[in-house]
């Protein structure tokens, strides 16, 4: 496939960069930490026959900037409003994994207006604990003093599934291939923009578009329990659980995915 042109955008302190491909309605997918854009492209290249796919860097992932200080989700969702003014796009589906889930929380919080349905996949609701926290900022500070690597080999067994690990180790390069974009910074200030999220369990009873749920058999991180409870509070949600997958549940299995959001998708 050919390479798809990007764009480069000014959102606060940070230069934002975002691809676009296909042709019509569009919809715009955010992809997890620590990985960048090049997570959804199998399953953008299959919605492309029907939507026009917009695909954002987070701040301090992939090409995108980090900025001066923790990448809070506020900074993320602001970013998100950038990226779709500059495409010209006033009201979308937004789908979200991990990390892209809790910034669609704060998208829907500040500007529900531009939500028209959302996919909340591999991710969860609740803010992390005083435990998770820690963890969280203790990765920050170890990343700056001894590099990312030893940090990403302790990832891989807790983003990709069990199955993904044993019988596809092309994905779990791949998956490495794009975490090693991330410079120390950025993995240190998007951890600690992760840790002073806060809580989205209230925001979920307010959320009345409609809303897709997904996750991965094999997920250890956010899981079937997680994806439960938001499907028990956001009214007229459909969950859906991918089989053989873990965490990063669209990039193990992207043609099941692909189903599933254009199943969603077309149904708007």
């Amino acid at each position: 496939m050919a390479p798809i042109p990007s764009r480069r955008i000014k959102s606060g302190d940070a230069e934002i960069v975002y691809w676009s491909l296909g042709e019509g309605s569009p919809v715009i997918l955010l992809h997890p930490f620590p990985a960048h854009h090049e997570f959804w492209l199998p399953v953008a290249e299959s919605l492309a026959a029907r939507y026009r796919v917009i695909l954002p860097d987070l701040r301090g992932h992939g090409e995108s900037g980090v900025g001066e200080g923790p990448a809070t989700m506020e900074k993320h969702a602001a970013d998100i409003v950038r990226v779709m003014d500059d495409a010209d796009v006033g009201r979308a589906p937004l789908v979200g994994v991990s990390v892209g889930g809790y910034v669609l929380f704060e998208f829907w919080r500040r500007h529900r207006g531009r939500v028209a349905a959302l996919g909340l996949c591999n991710t969860k609701a609740p803010a992390d604990g005083a435990e998770a926290r820690a963890a969280r900022l203790q990765a920050a500070t170890d990343v700056l003093e001894r590099g990312t690597e030893p940090f990403l080999e302790t990832m891989v067994p807790r983003l990709l599934g069990k199955t993904t690990r044993e019988t596809r180790p092309d994905l779990v390069d791949e998956a490495l291939r794009m975490m090693r974009t991330m410079s120390p910074d950025d993995v240190a200030q998007v951890q600690r923009g992760m840790a002073e999220r806060p809580d989205s369990v209230a925001t979920l009873n307010t959320i009345n578009v409609p809303t897709l749920l997904v996750t991965g058999d094999e997920d250890i991180l956010t899981g079937v329990n997680e994806a439960e409870l938001m499907r028990q509070h956001v009214a007229g949600s459909e969950l859906r659980v991918i089989p053989k997958a873990g965490h990063y549940a669209p990039w193990e299995q992207p043609e099941e995915a692909a189903r599933l959001l254009r199943q969603f998708l077309d149904g708007i």
